[in-house]
């Protein structure tokens, strides 16, 4: 009999993922295009723990183009447009041999609807993948992670406007005719789910030019599923031997007691977390989902070939993961009904601890999809200042990162087939958010701070010895 290990296999992905968004900087650089990214403000009066997600209006689109005052970190990152080959280097001094980025759509396509891309943009992804590889590092390519150009919201009122199927399909087939042979694996959007938290960031649509904001949303999301499902199409044509995977955020959550009503709104809850991954694993939608639109008063209107569509499904899976949250059948009718976990500690911002909790979703995307995985996303923020050697003995995340990495041992031992874990932010940079700098993942600080204040210099914290430590033994050295 087949036995199963706890060793990672010989080929895992030991990586580390950013987003173009949070650290490239030089937004209007090269011939971009104002991203969705791109206005959100910093605000240092604001309670983050306490802060509700904010949907975006024509007004503060309009406020944001125009504001000399305000402070709006995305704009300049940590300037990884003009830093990427040191910083690159220095990534690579960690053991990763892989490297997870995004490439700005609003680079390629600054208004999102030209005929013809952006050679500019281009270019300098043609000097970026080439220097992931040269690093030794296998690229793997987020094509949209919230950097959607902005005209796309102002003029078709984002992804609630079918027209934005072909835009994203152009731009798809651009970027995989340019690099199909420097990037095997792709993910086409990151964390497709998330349409609360990051509502405008990810759909772009805009609270005051749509008459019901929820369905909305919800035609957004199908509509680009479908541009998703039109996207592995070309890209298969392109190249055959390309891996095209899909991005959840892990939102699903645990009934708050053994009540078989807080056990039925848990998994009403996460089958609506699992339905993007559905759609794009399966190629069909799934039924629940139509028992959730008819109850929401949600109409989807679907194209002549939108079901054809679906047909062209994903090679992995991927999903990011940072903490759990419990449910409550009384709470099921408030915006957010998921709360914390009382049982598990949290940091600063409130997010729960619960390296358990991976191991269990890992199980729960392998049993449902027995496709690869991937953890493309997985971290903690923390406050972080330098000492006065310039050196930051971060055990917490050595800490927090390695009690995750024990229990994907265990799920690999449980029999799944996991091939890459990137944790995220190996290099500080702007959080997606809160807009802050001083909220750090990194193995690298950089010293800049909310305000940009600061050198820019880079510095090895602790943990970046002991990831290397990690990457080199195929993870087997963890203390």
């Amino acid at each position: 009999m087949k036995k199963n290990t706890k060793r990672f296999p010989d080929n895992f992905f030991w990586g580390g993922a950013v987003a173009a968004n949070q650290l490239e900087g030089a937004y209007l650089e090269g011939n971009k295009g104002w991203s969705v990214a791109d206005i959100n403000r910093f605000r240092d009066d604001i309670d983050i723990k306490k802060k509700s997600n904010k949907e975006i209006t024509t007004e503060d689109i309009t406020f944001a183009l125009n504001d000399t005052e305000g402070r709006y970190p995305k704009r300049t990152g940590i300037d990884f447009y003009h830093t990427f080959r040191e910083d690159l280097a220095l990534l690579a001094e960690t053991g990763m041999n892989s490297f997870r980025t995004s490439i700005s759509w609003a680079r390629i396509f600054p208004k999102g609807d030209e005929e013809e891309p952006n050679e500019e943009g281009l270019r300098f992804y043609d000097e970026l993948i080439d220097c992931i590889i040269e690093n030794g590092m296998e690229p793997l390519i987020t094509l949209s992670h919230y950097e959607m150009p902005l005209h796309l919201t102002t003029e078709y009122n984002g992804w609630s406007n079918r027209k934005l199927i072909d835009f994203f399909v152009r731009f798809a087939r651009v970027v995989f005719e340019r690099y199909q042979g420097k990037v095997t694996y792709w993910i086409l959007v990151n964390q497709m789910n998330l349409i609360t938290h990051e509502s405008f960031n990810h759909l772009g649509i805009p609270a005051d030019r749509v008459e019901n904001l929820k369905q909305a949303k919800y035609q957004g999301v199908h509509n680009e599923l479908v541009a998703c499902a039109r996207a592995i199409k070309e890209g298969k044509a392109i190249n055959p031997a390309f891996q095209i995977g899909m991005m959840s955020y892990y939102g699903n959550v645990y009934p708050a007691t053994c009540h078989p009503l807080d056990v039925l709104s848990a998994l009403k809850m996460n089958q609506m977390e699992y339905f993007y991954s559905d759609v794009l694993v399966r190629g069909v939608y799934p039924k629940y989902a139509y028992r959730f639109f008819e109850e929401n008063e949600i109409d989807i209107q679907f194209g002549a070939t939108d079901e054809a569509d679906f047909s062209h499904t994903v090679d992995f899976v991927s999903f990011s993961y940072y903490y759990t949250r419990v449910i409550h059948h009384e709470h099921t009718d408030q915006e957010e009904p998921a709360t914390p976990n009382p049982y598990l500690e949290a940091n600063d911002w409130g997010w729960a601890i619960d390296p358990i909790g991976l191991r269990i979703a890992l199980n729960e995307y392998y049993d449902r999809y027995q496709l690869p995985l991937m953890i493309t996303e997985n971290g903690m923020g923390f406050y972080e200042t330098l000492n006065e050697d310039n050196t930051i003995n971060d055990t917490y995340r050595i800490e927090f990162l390695r009690k995750h990495i024990e229990q994907m041992k265990e799920a690999i031992y449980d029999g799944v087939e996991l091939i890459g874990y990137y944790p995220w932010g190996p290099i500080d940079l702007i959080s997606c958010s809160s807009s802050e700098m001083s909220k750090r993942y990194g193995f690298i600080y950089v010293d800049l701070d909310d305000w940009g204040n600061g050198t820019g210099q880079r510095y090895k914290k602790a943990s970046f010895d002991w990831y290397k430590r990690v990457t080199t033994s195929n993870g087997e050295l963890l203390e």
